[in-house]
């Protein structure tokens, strides 16, 4: 009886340390950066990428903004994506509360540089960064995934399920889609990328695109979303208010990957 006093006792002790780290961190945002790194993207382009985002999360801008909210910190997780099944976590969940916690993720970005990775699935990205915000220890306001790609969706299911079944939880999607051009790849790629964000991909209160027409606006246009998004505002700029266009085809992507192959694999 004493032995079985003495557990009772223990466990009571701990039980309140274990409730306490179980319990979730308040923030005003629970923000995922997910990043293409499609074949599509040359080394250079991913490195650019990779400073713009660390560049971004470690200006005076964003820690401002962050600190500013109503909580006055954020929840802030990198993801890079480009197949159905292929996506790499590069920063896990982190607080970001001071400029110094800032500056930490910034600098794990600047030190690791990869190499792309073959085809471009964007509803493969939403449903795996979807899953994520289940399996952190934050409680946002808001919870947003923030997608980035210069291709519209080529594998995988159709991005209208992926995106209908994200805002069915309440997530914001938004977009930034990148308008560069590349000579190399342009066959896989749209002339209105714009356009079929802010028809296929983009979604929820709020939901805004800002397009990148070179690469010298990358690291302007990342620094500016994600103000944006802690905000809680739309962007004004005219062209970062995209027209929608009744009746768009959301499959273009995989239609051109079609062509494509069959034209490529056709006997001479």
């Amino acid at each position: 009886m004493r032995l079985l006093g003495l557990v009772s006792a223990v466990l009571m002790s701990v039980a309140p340390v274990w409730a306490q780290e179980a319990k979730p961190v308040d923030v005003d945002v629970e923000l995922i950066l997910a990043v293409d790194v499609s074949r599509s993207m040359s080394p250079a382009e991913l490195k650019i990428q990779r400073k713009g985002y660390a560049a971004a999360l470690g200006s005076k801008e964003v820690i401002g903004t962050v600190q500013g909210g109503l909580i006055g910190r954020i929840a802030v997780t990198y993801v890079e994506w480009a197949g159905d099944q292929s996506q790499t976590v590069i920063v896990p969940w982190t607080l970001i509360d001071t400029p110094e916690a800032a500056q930490e993720v910034a600098r794990h970005l600047y030190s690791y540089l990869g190499s792309g990775m073959r085809r471009t699935s964007i509803s493969g990205a939403l449903d795996y960064t979807s899953t994520m915000f289940d399996l952190n220890n934050f409680r946002g306001m808001r919870r947003i995934i923030d997608v980035s790609g210069d291709g519209p969706n080529n594998q995988g299911r159709p991005v209208l399920a992926a995106r209908s079944d994200v805002l069915a939880q309440g997530i914001i999607i938004n977009g930034l889609p990148l308008m560069t051009r590349d000579d190399l790849f342009s066959q896989w790629s749209i002339e209105d990328l714009d356009i079929y964000y802010t028809e296929c991909v983009i979604g929820g209160p709020g939901a805004f695109v800002i397009p990148v027409t070179s690469w010298d606006q990358f690291a302007d246009a990342v620094r500016r979303k994600i103000v944006l998004e802690i905000a809680g505002v739309m962007p004004t700029a005219p062209r970062e208010t995209v027209q929608k266009a009744n009746g768009y085809d959301c499959l273009v992507g995989e239609k051109i990957w079609q062509q494509n192959i069959h034209r490529y694999f056709q006997e001479p």
